[in-house]
């Protein structure tokens, strides 16, 4: 497991603190309809502020892709984060430049900035050296709490460390503790839930969980294409045919390391999304041509739950269903609601991530359940598939 340099009070006290965080949520008219990330920092602000930093917040949002675009301000972030801190937090329509300098100056002990979309400058993604030596100007010390974005090579992540004092948040300390022991031999038996739309986006994840799980289940547009590969037909579904070869190796590699993979045996199904259009629940084999897949079936989920029941540990990324929909949200949700009531059991121990997980969790309101909810999406697949994050490696100097 990862050891992170953890900030003290006094490596912080009074002195001009930057921050990364990751605050690339949702804005509906200037008005943030995600909180969780917000939230999720929350212990280290308040750690700093206790410490009389003069705080300084970096991040991102979207992806401008190096230019001005004033719907992907942050602006609207701030005055989320100042309702739910109930302190002010002023904002700087600049990241790095005169603008920036003045209005760190301006900070006094215990008070809050945040910066500007650092992707409005192309020398964040690219880590230049001259962007990330402006940014390196404003602070004295630099904390690491964007768990989310730790798997990118950017300069406000890899390239900050290299010039200031560098330290891990409190969050993204949580985040890699928890992780680290998710696939520990200790935390056997597992079980693995891989939803989502395409395979193609998590086919390194399905080869490393294959051999690491006892059980793996897929769900979503990702089972379609398993269907397919064991003959099935499965009508108008969403499914990448191409990856069906891949389907049939994992398959394969499935037996070869005794996982138990479980695929859908009975489905919810609809000629289309029309809300009056019928949904039938039914054995794959009697779906028609005419027909698409939108969520694995009641029993399905029932042997979900019951694998569930002889796990001591599971982790879920991506819906089985498309949620978005109802009724095809029933088995994700149903799930959800298994493993949170396990959870407060003593029996199981949770970890989900990604933002389509989160918000199935939160509309089955069971997010309290789950022993933990990481805040990344890329990272979290990165980190259980064992890979090094290049935000926590630059922190191990």
């Amino acid at each position: 497991m990862a050891n992170l340099p953890l900030f003290s009070l006094e490596d912080v006290k009074n002195k001009r603190v930057l921050v990364r965080v990751d605050f690339n949520v949702p804005v509906q008219k200037n008005h943030v309809t995600d909180i969780t990330r917000l939230v999720a920092v929350l212990p280290t602000l308040r750690e700093l502020i206790m410490a009389q930093a003069k705080i300084i917040l970096l991040s991102h949002r979207g992806r401008p892709r190096g230019k001005i675009d004033l719907d992907l301000s942050l602006r609207g972030v701030a005055d989320a984060l100042k309702d739910i801190l109930e302190r002010p937090v002023a904002f700087c329509p600049e990241a790095v430049g005169q603008t920036a300098k003045e209005a760190v100056g301006k900070l006094k002990a215990g008070e809050i900035l945040l910066l500007e979309n650092l992707r409005f400058y192309p020398g964040e993604e690219n880590n230049d050296p001259d962007f990330v030596k402006q940014l390196a100007e404003l602070g004295e010390v630099y904390i690491n709490d964007g768990f989310a974005v730790s798997h990118r090579a950017h300069g406000s992540v890899v390239g900050l460390p290299k010039h200031l004092p560098s330290f891990a948040g409190l969050l993204l300390d949580k985040e890699v503790r928890s992780l680290a022991t998710a696939l520990e031999p200790k935390a056997q038996p597992i079980t693995a839930i891989i939803g989502g739309a395409k395979i193609s986006t998590k086919i390194a994840l399905l080869e490393s969980l294959v051999t690491k799980v006892r059980n793996l289940v897929v769900g979503g547009g990702i089972a379609n294409t398993f269907l397919l590969a064991l003959k099935h037909d499965i009508g108008n579904s969403l499914c990448e045919r191409d990856q069906v070869p891949m389907a049939r190796k994992i398959i394969k590699q499935a037996e070869k390391s005794k996982c138990k993979l479980i695929i859908p045996h009975d489905i919810r199904a609809s000629r289309d999304l029309n809300a009056n259009s019928e949904v039938y629940h039914i054995p794959v084999a009697d779906l028609q041509k005419s027909e698409s897949i939108f969520d694995i079936g009641p029993k399905t989920a029932e042997r979900v739950g019951e694998c569930l029941q002889h796990s001591r540990t599971v982790i879920w990324n991506g819906p089985v269903g498309l949620f978005e929909h109802q009724p095809f949200d029933r088995s994700s949700v149903q799930i959800a609601q298994d493993i949170a009531r396990l959870t407060k059991e003593g029996r199981l121990n949770s970890i989900a991530g990604g933002g389509e997980t989160l918000a199935v969790i939160n509309r089955a309101h069971v997010s309290d359940g789950f022993s933990y909810l990481s805040t990344g999406g890329g990272a979290f697949l990165e980190y259980i598939q064992g890979h090094e994050l290049p935000g926590v490696k630059a922190l191990q100097k």
